[in-house]
């Protein structure tokens, strides 16, 4: 006679952490020139701190550890400042982008030899909240995958014309750009990544430079881009003198209920 052994549900696959983080740095920001007096974007200063410092300290509060920071752009200047930062044990490696004139996808692959694994892809520019990048890093990703942390909220966007188009068919992507005429859903500038990307980008290369959104485009026309609806959270692209007042002006309804914003009261 068999013996019947005890039924058990079957073992859930477990997500690796994610605990690195790539930061693109290295623009002029020539928008937002007025405010940041010459000095790079990404240390234009709002609410007390750095666009970078807020960046990294919502990606720590997410639970990352390791970050590589891609600049260009006043490297000098940006070395000098990474350099001082006090964030405890947390790892900085900084890569220079030489061109950094070109689209934001050459400076993806400035890092490529310095990530392996699946990794958070985050801009200088983009505040969030960090609750939202941690739910960002709970999916689960497929091999060659991107997820995309995408904002449904049409009716509450600062600036239409400079934002990031999203078209989504379920869960799936299948078109982004500025130009897009249907869409039903922002880029909110954060995304997590498989090493993939990289080969993606060097593949849709035009006389040496590409967009992370060209990169985009060609995921999602291979069924490999999702969408992660931030639902209710808050993030907002400082790219104009216009904008950075916009982000201190919601600086404390919105950012302040992250952990990290706690220690702003104290600056």
């Amino acid at each position: 006679m068999r013996k019947m052994g005890i039924l058990r549900p079957p073992a859930r696959r477990s997500t690796p952490r994610v605990n690195q983080c790539l930061i693109l740095a290295a623009g002029n920001g020539s928008r937002l020139i007025k405010a940041s007096g010459g000095s790079p974007k990404p240390l234009v200063q709002l609410h007390g701190r750095s666009l970078l410092e807020h960046v990294i300290l919502g990606a720590k509060e997410a639970g990352i550890d390791r970050f590589v920071i891609v600049v260009g752009y006043g490297a000098g200047a940006m070395r000098e400042w990474l350099t001082e930062l006090q964030l405890g044990d947390v790892s900085i490696n900084v890569v220079e982008n030489l061109e950094y004139h070109k689209d934001n996808g050459v400076s993806v692959l400035k890092a490529r030899n310095h990530i392996r694994d699946t990794f958070l892809l985050l801009m200088a520019d983009h505040i969030f909240e960090s609750r939202t990048a941690k739910a960002l890093l709970e999916k689960p990703l497929a091999p060659g995958e991107v997820i995309l942390a995408v904002d449904h909220k049409l009716d509450r966007i600062f600036d239409l014309d400079d934002a990031t188009k999203v078209r989504r068919d379920g869960d799936s992507i299948v078109d982004i750009g500025k130009q897009i005429a249907k869409y039903d859903a922002y880029d909110t500038g954060m995304f997590l990544c498989s090493p993939a990307l990289f080969d993606v980008l060097e593949s849709v290369k035009k006389e040496g430079n590409c967009s992370l959104s060209d990169g985009m485009r060609m995921l999602g026309r291979e069924g490999r881009l999702r969408a992660f609806d931030i639902e209710d959270g808050a993030w907002q692209d400082v790219d104009t003198p216009e904008a950075l007042a916009y982000a201190e002006s919601i600086f404390d309804q919105h950012f302040c209920r992250t952990a990290y914003a706690e220690s702003y009261t104290n600056v």
